[in-house]
């Protein structure tokens, strides 16, 4: 879950005098590729080669411009935006103040939009001159402008959006370095390069073809044959990687969390004991050793975590600490819940081998505490739409994470927003959420942040369980390519040398 996880991809690389084609295997299918609807993780690293958005992040947490070369405020609820001069769109039309009004509204009111609790507290867009954008926000808010280094600052097209509709994630027109060409669904994508693109001197491939490659395994060889030149490596291969000469790691502390999702009231699903009472999720919580199946399954390289926020970030709270395992007490939650073992939990996980060993292991520890885990595998895709629809008990599921932490909270955890699959509601979380996008100090930031999760951790709709790394293994020839907190991959600057 800007991105859902799980989030893999890995990259192949072909070159004649003439051409070179960057090929990326994916660990799963996209969804949409549109800025608006999109949920996932590998669709966002797609769209990244597609759509230019309006400011990134770098390596150090820092906002950097892209299609806004500079941002000011001039009081506490208003942002200027200046534009890039001389930017077009895939189809030729300018990318200006104009077209930044366009996109913004419509991942404000367009229906199913995932954008618009990102930028719910824009007020109004307005166009100031071709090339300046005016922000008008609601109230102050200290996320806004961060979740324009995701999907939400992705621009597109007016006029091809307007010409597709609803369809136009099948054919996007963005202002990327590369265009999108085809798509045949769990097969590839292609996109070719932009030959108008404003930063073309930084792109060095003609063509990038991504391909879904799920088992790990099959991309830990095809790195080790020279089939392909860079790849998202599990961490129990990162130690083969290390070894091999020709290959180096790339490493970055991500900004997601991963956790199992409760489903506490959406629909009929969520009437079952775990889903209404908290002392029974507190006990599937106090029955699973985060470190253990940290250790087990990914090699020691995650970090336990109770709370959306990566030990990386700031706003991390450090004093909130995931609960060591305690079996007796969780038998004890589930007797006076008047909970009879072995009691059935249905946790849905989507299909990865390490996603079906997770579950193995949970099963196991959480079977001592009398709650007996029936593993429910199905794709990516289906497990996302299972999960809107309420049509699950538990979901083992992680978001990749954004420059602010309000983007790995907000919408999960305050009543109504978009990503609240749990339908998880409550009035003093929802209050603070809202008092900490509002908060631009950061020790104030932090200690509401601290509030929330004290509370969350009574209620439980999500059980955190760590904070995952981002490790990738490239060929020493890949130049000009760093793993970055977001785990998103930037073609910008890369390149293959013999």
């Amino acid at each position: 879950m800007r991105r859902l996880l799980p989030a893999a991809f890995a990259l192949a690389f072909t070159a004649t005098a003439d051409a070179q084609t960057l090929r990326i295997g994916m660990n799963n299918d996209p969804d949409i590729l549109d800025p608006t609807l999109s949920r996932t993780f590998v669709g966002t690293n797609v769209m990244t080669g597609i759509c230019d958005k309006l400011v990134d992040l770098d390596a150090q947490l820092n906002m950097v411009p892209r299609l806004a070369t500079s941002w000011e405020y001039p009081d506490s609820k208003t942002i200027i935006l200046h534009l890039r001069p001389g930017v077009l769109f895939h189809d030729g039309e300018k990318m200006d103040a104009a077209a930044v009004k366009y996109t913004l509204d419509r991942h404000l009111t367009f229906p199913g939009s995932f954008r618009r609790n990102e930028l719910a507290a824009a007020d109004r867009i307005e166009v100031v001159d071709p090339l300046t954008v005016r922000v008008v926000l609601k109230q102050p808010n200290a996320a806004w402008l961060a979740q324009l280094t995701d999907r939400s600052g992705m621009m597109i097209s007016p006029k091809a959006a307007e010409a597709a509709g609803k369809d136009f994630g099948l054919r996007p027109v963005c202002a990327g370095p590369f265009k999108f060409t085809e798509r045949v669904a769990q097969d590839h994508i292609t996109l070719d390069r932009f030959a108008d693109y404003w930063d073309k001197g930084n792109i060095h491939f003609d063509r990038v073809i991504y391909r879904p490659m799920i088992d790990s395994s099959v991309r830990l060889a095809n790195l080790q044959a020279g089939a392909v030149e860079i790849a998202d490596i599990v961490p129990t291969d990162a130690e083969t990687v290390a070894k091999n000469p020709k290959l180096k790691l790339s490493t970055a502390s991500s900004l997601g969390y991963t956790g199992l999702t409760i489903n506490i009231g959406n629909n009929q699903a969520a009437d079952t004991p775990l889903g209404r009472d908290a002392r029974v999720r507190q006990a599937l919580s106090l029955s699973i050793d985060r470190e253990a199946v940290i250790q087990v399954v990914f090699a020691g390289q995650y970090t336990p975590n109770a709370q959306p926020v990566s030990p990386a970030h700031p706003l991390h709270v450090a004093t909130h600490k995931p609960p060591a395992r305690d079996v007796a007490k969780a038998r004890a939650l589930l007797a006076e819940a008047g909970v009879k073992t072995p009691y059935v939990v249905k946790l849905m996980i989507p299909n990865s081998p390490q996603g079906v060993q997770v579950g193995e292991v949970v099963q196991s520890m959480a079977a001592e505490a009398g709650i007996a885990i029936q593993p429910v595998v199905m794709d990516f895709g289906t497990t996302l739409a299972a999960s809107q629809k309420g049509d699950y008990q538990a979901f083992f599921i992680g978001w990749s994470g954004l420059l602010d932490p309000d983007s790995n909270v907000w919408s999960f955890l305050h009543s109504g927003a978009a990503l609240n699959t749990a339908q998880y509601a409550n009035p003093k979380v929802d209050a603070l959420l809202d008092q900490a996008r509002e908060t631009t100090d950061l020790a104030a930031r932090r200690a509401l942040y601290a509030q929330v999760w004290a509370q969350e951790s009574q209620d439980l709709p999500i059980i955190y369980l760590w904070s995952p790394r981002y490790i990738i293994g490239h060929v020493a020839g890949l130049k000009g390519f760093q793993t970055m907190p977001d785990g998103i991959m930037r073609l910008q600057g890369v390149s293959l040398t013999p």
